[in-house]
């Protein structure tokens, strides 16, 4: 039978459905508008006409974009830094996670505070620099993924997921002979795989987003991430659009056409985060039980 509301429910209610509608608005309507300015001639787009809907349809931007060859590499980079970073960073994160959640681990106290402690304080820009030179990193794959091998807070994640399996798992695996590898490959493992996805997709979106690094350390086109080859590109449409590009011998800046700049600017803005919005929605039921993890202690 259902419930009669009463007027101070139904108030709630309808004030945290508003609220809600709300704030699903103003984060959705810039994405919406990216889209639609994409497809849009830019001229509208600068006098304010694209609002709602599309004006002026056009798919000059992408046909621009998706032209030049430079968006390939740097996607068949960015795919394998994610990809293989993010396999790097659970093969580290979660046997490093398994360690310090072992309560008999005599130094696991001390060696999270120092992970900890990296959270709040770094060895700088330069030094890191100097180090990534010193391991011969410079202009090298390895440069994208090792660096970052581990983020605390991911580490913090899984550490408090295996904080809260219950230890008669591991008393009845030691009186079937398991060793401490055995319990962690067959019993934790298998058991964290709503923490195992919600670590892929924070690792992976820390890659896929990881713009920095290649701008200090990377020095090679065609090592270069899909996010720095789409800054050189709008760099250098921005400076054709200006003016600043007539009659230089800038790279590719003679391909794109001054009337389109911000069509090519919001279509680069699709390129780059489509792939994530693709990926979401099929880890989305891992992720909203990855996020609870460690919330609650039993």
């Amino acid at each position: 039978m259902r419930k009669k509301l009463n007027l101070s429910d139904f108030s709630f209610n309808l004030v945290f459905g508003i609220i809600c509608i709300f704030s699903f608005l103003i984060v959705a309507y810039p994405l919406y508008f990216v889209v639609i300015a994409s497809f849009s001639s830019s001229t509208m787009v600068n006098q304010g006409e694209v609002v709602f809907w599309i004006k002026d349809f056009s798919i000059y931007g992408y046909q621009q974009i998706l032209a030049d060859s430079r968006i390939w590499i740097g996607y068949r980079n960015t795919l394998f830094y994610s990809i293989v970073g993010t396999l790097i960073n659970l093969v580290v994160t979660m046997p490093l996670a398994y360690t310090l959640s072992r309560k008999e681990f005599r130094f696991r106290r001390p060696l999270m505070a120092i992970f900890v402690f990296t959270m709040y304080f770094s060895g700088g820009l330069i030094p890191s620099y100097l180090l990534m030179q010193k391991l011969h990193l410079m202009n090298t794959v390895w440069v994208m993924m090792i660096p970052t091998a581990v983020n605390v807070y991911n580490l913090i994640i899984a550490r408090s997921f295996m904080d809260n399996l219950p230890p008669e798992l591991y008393e009845a695996s030691q009186l079937d002979g398991c060793s401490h590898f055995t319990y962690f490959c067959k019993v934790v493992l298998p058991l964290s795989k709503a923490v195992i996805s919600v670590l892929f997709l924070y690792y992976f979106v820390q890659h896929w987003n990881d713009y920095f690094s290649g701008l200090m350390y990377i020095n090679d086109e065609k090592l270069e991430p899909l996010q720095l080859t789409l800054r050189n590109i709008l760099l250098r449409n921005q400076a054709f659009a200006n003016g600043a590009g007539i009659g230089a011998n800038v790279s590719g800046a003679s391909s794109y056409a001054q009337t389109y700049a911000d069509q090519i600017k919001f279509g680069a803005i699709i390129v780059s985060t489509l792939p994530l919005l693709c990926i979401y929605p099929f880890i989305q039921k891992y992720f909203e039980k990855g996020v609870m993890i460690g919330a609650v202690k039993g």
